[in-house]
């Protein structure tokens, strides 16, 4: 599903779409590449929901690191297709250090000093969810209807966090329900854009010629010159 929606917006030549994908085979849970937009180059990073459901792994966060420096070395500003559930949890996980490389990860989001920009077109969950853009930067944000975030996935993450109300209804049944119901509003893309943390909720067929915009406006921001970034877990 991503690399379609990729190649749906990227310029096409005579031999297809102009999308070079890097690192397919490493870190799948994040799609990496270069493409044209309107003639211009761009970076290009997508998740993917068939790989661990997109949560970001060790590898996940390597990647996004590898090329989140890519693009800010060589000025190139990056579409950050957004569905990412998470950090991913577990024994394994912790092991191979996510938690660290995951902050690493994220400081190297918010020390690119090239243009973003996010179109959040699923999950945008937890801390790896917070992590596409830096919101301090100028910047653009664009959702798809069909966009969901929150601190946490509701699926499970109610039942965990209100798990003493819920034994302590008379009717557990309807007191989920409830709860469902009301977190379920809270985390609309509507609701994100009301507040105005979003630009625009968008029609999905939108996208290319919203991209080809920011692109256009992204080359008249950039400054060349060479890239240094902080402290880095």
């Amino acid at each position: 599903m991503p690399r379609k929606i990729i190649e749906a917006v990227c310029d096409k030549g005579p031999e297809g779409s102009s999308f070079f994908e890097i690192g397919a085979l490493w870190g799948r849970q994040v799609v990496t590449g270069l493409a044209r937009i309107d003639g211009h180059p761009v970076a290009i990073l997508a998740g993917d929901p068939f790989f661990l459901d997109g949560a970001w792994t060790a590898d996940a966060c390597d990647k996004v690191v590898r090329h989140f420096d890519l693009a800010d070395t060589f000025h190139l500003p990056i579409i950050h297709f957004v569905d990412c559930p998470g950090f991913a949890v577990g024994v394994k996980h912790e092991k191979s250090g996510v938690t660290r490389k995951g902050v690493r990860a994220m400081a190297a989001v918010y020390q690119t000093q090239v243009p973003i920009l996010p179109v959040v077109i699923r999950k945008a969950y937890g801390l790896a969810g917070s992590a596409m853009f830096n919101p301090t930067r100028t910047r653009w944000r664009y959702c798809w209807p069909s966009g969901d975030w929150g601190s946490l996935p509701m699926a499970g993450g109610i039942e965990a966090a209100y798990k003493r109300q819920l034994e302590g209804s008379a009717d557990p049944e309807a007191e989920l329900k409830e709860l469902y119901r009301k977190f379920e509003a809270m985390r609309s893309p509507f609701r994100t854009a009301e507040a105005f943390i979003a630009e625009e909720i968008i029609d999905p067929r939108d996208t290319r010629p919203l991209v080809v915009d920011f692109v256009r406006h992204a080359y008249r921001a950039l400054k060349t010159g060479p890239r240094s970034f902080g402290m880095r877990p």
